[in-house]
Order: C-alpha cells, then sequence, then structure tokens
C-alpha cells in the first residue's frame, strides 16, 4: 500500500506512472506490504489461469525474491515503472515482504521509480513476474 499521497498519470517512461503528490523526503517509507489489502500468491497459480489473466499477472504483479510469492499490489503501486536510476528502493531488513523507501528527496511532481532487479526473483523476471 501506498504510504504517501500520489497521482496517477501519463508517464514518459511507459504507459501510466506514479507521481508524488507532494514533496517526498528521503528515507520516508513509501511502500509496505498491507495484509487485507495487497495480494499474494503461489507462484504455481499463474499457470492454471487463463491467458488474459495470466497476462494481467505478468504486467502488474512481480515475484518477491525475498518471499517467493506473486506480489499484487490493490492500488496505483502496481504501477511504478522501472529505472536504471531510481528514486526508490526496496529495504528487506526492516519487513520480510521489504519496505520501500525514498532514496533521495523526491519533488511534488516528480515520478517514483524503481529498480525492478531490487525486488524481483531474477530467474522469474525475464517471464513477467
Amino acid at each position: 500500500m501506498l504510504l504517501v499521497p500520489t497521482r496517477l498519470a501519463p508517464s514518459p517512461i511507459h504507459g501510466f506512472g506514479v507521481f508524488a503528490a507532494e514533496p517526498i523526503a528521503q528515507g520516508t517509507l513509501v511502500w509496505r506490504f498491507a495484509t487485507g489489502l495487497d495480494m499474494e500468491f503461489e507462484a504455481a497459480i499463474v499457470d492454471t489461469l487463463p491467458a488474459h489473466v495470466q497476462t494481467f499477472f505478468s504486467h502488474y504483479g512481480y515475484l518477491d525474491r525475498n518471499v517467493k510469492r506473486i506480489i499484487l499490489c490493490f492500488d496505483d503501486a502496481r504501477f511504478v515503472n522501472h529505472s536504471d536510476r531510481p528514486n526508490v528502493a526496496t529495504d528487506y531488513a526492516q519487513d520480510v515482504y521489504g519496505v520501500d523507501v525514498a532514496l533521495r528527496d523526491i519533488a511534488a511532481g516528480e515520478e517514483l521509480t524503481m529498480d525492478y532487479a531490487n525486488f524481483e526473483q531474477a530467474e522469474t523476471a525475464a517471464r513477467g513476474f
């Protein structure tokens, strides 16, 4: 669940992106897994689903490298785009699901980005989740 005010808008990176609605200070918690809102699934479930649902999972979900489960965010966090120079990163020291933390001050209106390799299971990233 996103812990900071954001808005969804067209992204110059890809499709839609998540943008800060107000300034976010370095070190601020930006996202945390919220039981009952965010969802987690065994990876094997995807192969049992219709093709269009598999596509949905591969586009909006990810296989978390720490818990080894597919995570599907209930809110706009699923629209955070990848960057090789991200402004948000996952910290697994604070929570088994990780918490996403601002790496630097983020200005209001700036797109929130992450390096997917920092939280996605490496051998499944090519498959899309």
